[in-house]
């Protein structure tokens, strides 16, 4: 039997195509056998069309039909026809037609696979890992993946309508500390030397701006060896970019435009620009974290300086010594029972926090079992600083700063999602900026670069800058999207010596800087112009963007939570031969 050239995708034909000849191919993804016909139902990656068989076209021919099975590829001829009143299928595009097949060819064979292929099957993620090539037939993973293309279409399109040029850089590259683990591969033709896989482009990006490119993107490949969770990955994409002879709110601007494309082409929706900005100050107050999810209230409040005389020694004791008593208003949740409120304090628990202290607002005022030891002035006080109405709970962390912060932020979001507070279809973005340049490292005794060391420092902070390290502002800038922080970026340094001042206060003196970064120290003694970028993490942001939970729904080929390939078994062993030529060997 000739081969059969396909006319026709299985998405592809209606009403108007009745009486037409058409050719299709595809996967079997069902088979019925109504006494008489047999209706299959023909699947690519386009949609589903009926085919039905007929015994009249001949004996051999309907019993190769009564052969096939799901998964079987098979290629089919025949006539569209309507179907007939009462069989039309309002779920498939293709459900007024069905095709009348007059030749068929069985061009693969399939065993039965491991589960069906459909998008209702309750499968392990474990299972769909290892036979992805199974899981990606699935027509919700075919939508996810084409989703994830558009947006990348979309990137692509909006950047170069702004002269924006898009340049690949190295994936071998030399290992720079950057904040996460290098993943490293040995060097066969320069023994015991190592090339790193990029955790990002950053330094190359700022070398082509020094070049003189004036406007770089690249949807690039990356890669961290760190501990994963459901939005991590060890390789992961990016959208990087940079930008000449700009500041903070050029790119901002630039950014602002390219989610309003995002938006428009591929959602079909508008969004409201500009977003909304936060200061990092504002946000580590108010919500706790720098990325906050502003679709709701619940602000965190701090009441140190009303509690601190109080007989409540773990407030005043707490505050003596530096730390800090800060809350919530849980609006509504006074009605939480003992067991609920012990649930809580368990909750912060995780986050270090050592107890969590409670108020119920009732008519009478703030009613708890630690409530004698304060004055009726504080309680007040209180009650009015948090804006308590009767039926509220309040809800207390004392301890270090960051700890009330870190525990609170948590208990604002579980509390967020456990009393439906958040609306879940919508999509908030908003910009935190004016970062702290440095932080301090309680554990090693150092100063560490909030984001990375090649962030500029805000120009008024220079002459200072030694002598007040912890305040010192990066012109640096988060995009965030409903609590998660979608990507970075800032304004770089452009000159070899406020970089060689970031590197000395980070403990990298001038010896180190140039064995670790000498070319780019050499580079920007050229000529380099003020710069600066974003990159955007491209897997977080379809994930967020289709509602989803983890980012391997998004991703052709994941890594587990091992950062293992189910699929190919890798990482795996290498025989002793490869170790040898690499000057390798195994302890």
């Amino acid at each position: 039997m000739p081969n059969m050239k396909r006319t026709h995708t299985c998405g592809q034909l209606r009403r108007t195509d009745v009486k037409s000849a058409a050719t299709l191919v595809g996967w079997v993804s069902s088979v019925r056998d109504h006494g008489g016909l047999i209706f299959i139902d023909l699947r690519d990656r386009y949609g589903i069309t009926q085919v039905v068989f007929d015994p009249t076209k001949g004996k051999e021919f309907y019993d190769t039909a009564g052969q096939l099975r799901p998964e079987y590829v098979v290629a089919i001829q025949g006539i569209v026809s309507p179907r007939p009143e009462g069989t039309l299928n309002p779920n498939l595009d293709t459900g007024e037609i069905e095709v009348f097949a007059d030749t068929l060819e069985i061009l693969n064979r399939s065993e039965t696979p491991p589960f069906e292929i459909t998008d209702d099957s309750n499968v392990s993620l474990e299972l769909r890992l290892k036979h992805r090539y199974l899981d990606l037939r699935r027509s919700a993973m075919q939508k996810r993946l084409i989703f994830r293309h558009k947006v990348c279409q979309t990137i692509r399109e909006y950047l170069d309508r702004l002269n924006f040029v898009d340049i690949e850089t190295p994936v071998l590259t030399k290992s720079t500390p950057e904040g996460a683990r290098d993943y490293l591969v040995p060097s066969r033709v320069n023994l015991g030397k190592f090339y790193a896989l990029p955790q990002s482009p950053q330094l190359f990006k700022q070398i082509l701006m020094v070049a003189g490119y004036d406007r770089y993107f690249q949807i690039v490949r990356c890669f961290r060896d760190e501990d994963l969770r459901a939005q991590r990955q060890p390789e992961f994409t990016q959208m990087d970019m940079e930008m000449s002879f700009v500041d903070e709110y050029d790119i901002i601007q630039v950014i602002e435009g390219l989610i309003a494309a995002i938006f428009d082409k591929v959602l079909d929706k508008k969004i409201t620009t500009p977003f909304p900005r936060l200061s990092y100050k504002e946000a580590m107050t108010s919500y706790g974290c720098d990325a906050p999810d502003l679709r709701f209230g619940m602000k965190i409040k701090d009441v140190s300086d009303i509690v601190q005389k109080s007989d409540f020694k773990v407030f005043s004791d707490t505050i003596k010594s530096g730390g800090q008593v800060r809350g919530m208003n849980a609006s509504g949740c006074g009605n939480f029972s003992r067991k609920d409120i012990d649930d809580l304090t368990a909750f912060v628990g995780q986050f270090g926090a050592k107890g969590l202290a409670w108020f119920k607002v009732e008519e009478s005022g703030l009613s708890s079992s630690i409530a004698k030891f304060f004055s009726s002035e504080t309680l007040e006080k209180l009650q009015r600083h948090m804006d308590a109405k009767k039926g509220d709970l309040l809800l207390f962390v004392a301890d270090k700063p960051r700890v009330v912060s870190q525990s609170l932020a948590q208990l604002r979001l579980h509390l967020g999602q456990k009393n439906k507070l958040i609306d879940t279809a919508t999509f908030n973005f908003s910009w935190v900026v004016d970062f702290p340049l440095f932080d301090y490292n309680e554990d090693l005794k150092r100063y560490e670069a909030l984001h990375h060391p090649f962030t500029s420092p805000h120009p008024d902070d220079l002459p200072t800058m030694e002598q007040k390290p912890l305040e010192v502002k990066a012109r640096a800038y988060d995009l965030v999207l409903n609590g998660v922080e979608l990507g970075g970026g800032s304004i770089r340094i452009h000159t070899p010596e406020v970089q060689k001042r970031v590197f000395r206060l980070l403990g990298i003196d001038d010896e180190s800087a140039y064995a670790k970064f000498g070319f780019l120290l050499d580079a920007l003694k050229y000529g380099a112009p003020p710069h600066g970028g974003i990159a955007l993490g491209v897997d977080r942001m379809v994930t967020l963007l289709l509602q989803l939970d983890d980012i391997r729904e998004v991703i052709a080929f994941p890594k587990t939570q091992k950062a293992t390939c189910l699929m190919t078994n890798a990482p795996s062993e290498v025989d002793a031969k490869q170790l040898s030529e690499l000057g390798i060997r195994l302890i």
